[in-house]
């Protein structure tokens, strides 16, 4: 039986695709997995948005029921579930659907767009209660499933609709970036109607294009290395590298998803193994500073098909690391470098409702001559 609340939770749902997925569009998001040496994973992404996302930090717990939009577009008329491990992580506009988080298992992931290539199922009428829209995925996932492997043995079970939605007139394009605690990493792409999992070896996920042609893409730039070339000598001339950092000469500097892709594998094989996981929260943090996107720099309008029908200043507007054997979920905001934190061994995931947490307010600074 699903309850009164699930009912208004499926409800805001609805609410959340209508106002999110627009700006969606204007989204330039970065991720990836790194190692360390005590056997942890540490999971780190930045989030892009053209318009304020409005997020909060939010849990869900456990045994809390929920129920997915059916392809008719309509709140509660999809897939009824019920949330098997609390989860954590961002929402938008205050609503209960995450952006991005991890579980209590350690199955973190997040929403990065697909624009022009995420085509959904097609839903019958009578298949809609074994179905859910497209924005409510990563929230079923993450409150269902405890690894990768349970994923791709449980996702095709269900159907992901086409729900069309009135204020967009289209479903939410995108693919799930997915790692679980043991190192495992997915992509969940439905292109053509056809649920696609690819497994992910190189950890990284950015934007449109699909993940196979940014595999395919890597092979362009394996010559791409932390330490410099060699000196090459011509006659008596010997030509040597200028400076540090040559060996990165000809990696793509702009902004766009293909180039960040080859950025965050570089920096990603490049990236020293920490004794720990906590030790590597640190790193994933730096690592995502180089994929911050200032305000000016990326700019759209509202003829254009690549900005969703938007004028706007795209910018970072937060950028999170979850530790998945500490079991704790970080995030930084554009407005406040200060470091949030949940840690999911204090999180009530025995309440009866969603509990969301601010993340607005004054960037933070230490007089230090106080």
């Amino acid at each position: 039986m699903i309850t009164k609340t699930a009912g208004r939770i499926a409800a805001k749902l609805a609410i959340v695709a209508a106002t999110l997925l627009p700006l969606q569009q204007a989204q330039a998001c970065t991720s990836f997995l790194l190692k360390s040496v005590d056997g942890g994973y540490t999971y780190g992404r930045t989030l892009e948005f053209g318009l304020p996302l409005q997020s909060q930090l939010i849990v869900v717990p456990r045994q809390f029921a929920l129920t997915g939009t059916g392809p008719d577009g309509k709140a509660g008329t999809g897939l009824p579930w019920t949330v098997k491990y609390g989860a954590v992580g961002a929402n938008a506009f205050g609503l209960p659907v995450l952006v991005d988080g991890m579980n209590e298992a350690g199955l973190v992931g997040g929403m990065l767009y697909l624009p022009g290539l995420a085509l959904y199922q097609d839903v019958p009428a009578a298949e809609a209660r074994t179905s859910i829209a497209a924005h409510e995925l990563l929230t079923y996932l993450l409150t269902s499933f405890a690894t990768v492997a349970e994923v791709k043995a449980g996702l095709p079970k269900i159907k992901v609709n086409r729900a069309i939605l009135a204020q967009l007139k289209m479903a939410t394009p995108m693919h799930i970036t997915l790692h679980d605690a043991g190192g495992a990493s997915l992509v969940i792409e439905y292109t053509g109607g056809v649920l696609h999992m690819h497994d992910n070896p190189t950890t990284i996920l950015t934007n449109a294009p699909t993940f196979d042609w940014h595999v395919t893409s890597l092979s362009n730039y394996l010559g791409l290395s932390p330490f410099n070339p060699d000196p090459v000598k011509i006659g008596a001339l010997t030509l040597s590298p200028p400076s540090t950092g040559a060996g990165a000469a000809g990696m793509p500097g702009d902004m766009s998803s293909p180039s960040r892709f080859i950025r965050a594998f570089l920096y990603w094989r490049a990236a020293p193994e920490q004794k720990t996981s906590a030790e590597t929260v640190d790193i994933a943090f730096h690592i995502l500073n180089n994929f911050d996107i200032p305000p000016g720099i990326i700019r759209t309008s509202a003829d254009a098909a690549a900005g969703g029908g938007v004028s706007a200043i795209e910018t970072t507007e937060w950028t999170s690391v979850a530790d998945l054997k500490t079991k704790r979920y970080y995030l930084r905001t554009y407005g406040n470098s200060q470091t949030r934190v949940l840690d999911l061994a204090k999180a009530n995931f025995d309440a009866k409702e969603v509990k969301s947490f601010s993340i607005d307010g004054p960037p933070a600074f230490i007089d230090v001559l106080k």
